[in-house]
């Protein structure tokens, strides 16, 4: 009966480990759904970006943070965005970013996160057309983790427009659609976003987003976001941005959030 007794103790506790991991892997699981799908910033400090490249022989270089926080977990990113004009409508971009993550219930996983290269063209000038117009297609490496980021490649393929007005008024975005190598975690995305210049050394603006379902479970997502910055002098800038799912909130943004200094030369 004692031997009995402690092999019976012994599944038991056996079951709740068993069942304590399965619960781990399942949030981390979902975590790592939501970060795939959730959107890199594009336009600092929107999601959404705008078809004005970098000007031509200049730099404009972000080191910033973000991050998403949802009923799993808390991840982002943090790291250095470099653009350069290369010719007078091509910007040439190079993101590294160090990703992390804290499922609900477990520790912070840290590491590189998923390196992007992109080029940004515009095709066409609002001066003579009436709007700027511009694709930029980014590629997003492997993060060559299964804890941070996506361990596959992926392409982003957007088209940008903006329209500018007298006053200090600007509208830009548009949309476009992520092809990975796994196609369940294909997606598409597509924001506007309206600013006003307040001040000489201050922008602000309000940004509406939408993201859709991936085949692999994480759901469409949409949100409402303000932004905002301040222009130091001509080479520094400060960049804000708060954002708010309104769409599957608790699965996909309960807050998310942007920051950045940038350096213009």
């Amino acid at each position: 009966m004692f031997r009995a007794s402690l092999s019976a103790n012994g599944d038991s506790q056996r079951m709740a480990n068993f069942r304590s991991i399965r619960i781990r892997l399942s949030r981390g699981a979902g975590l790592a759904l939501v970060l795939l799908a959730q959107p890199a910033i594009a336009g600092p400090p929107f999601v959404s970006d705008d078809p004005e490249p970098t000007p031509y022989k200049q730099f404009e270089i972000y080191t910033f943070n973000n991050g998403t926080n949802s009923r799993d977990g808390t991840g982002g990113e943090a790291g250095i965005d470099f653009n350069y004009g290369a010719a007078p409508d091509l910007q040439l971009t190079a993101t590294l970013p160090a990703g992390y993550d804290r499922p609900i219930g477990g520790g912070t996983n840290i590491g590189m996160s998923n390196v992007e290269l992109a080029a940004k063209f515009r095709l066409l000038h609002q001066d003579i057309f009436g709007l700027d117009l511009a694709v930029f297609p980014r590629v997003f490496l492997p993060s060559g983790s299964n804890r941070i980021g996506d361990n596959h490649v992926s392409l982003l393929l957007p088209v940008w427009v903006e329209k500018d007005w007298n006053g200090g008024w600007s509208a830009f975005g548009g949309g476009g659609c992520v092809v990975n190598e796994i196609p369940s975690a294909d997606f598409c995305e597509a924001g506007a976003v309206l600013t006003y210049q307040v001040l000489p050394r201050l922008q602000i603006g309000a940004e509406i987003f939408h993201q859709t379902a991936t085949s692999g479970g994480t759901p469409e997502t949409s949100s409402v976001g303000v932004g905002w910055r301040y222009d130091l002098n001509k080479n520094f800038h400060l960049l804000g941005y708060v954002r708010r799912g309104v769409r599957n909130t608790d699965e996909t943004d309960r807050y998310s959030w942007y920051s950045s200094i940038l350096f213009t030369f």
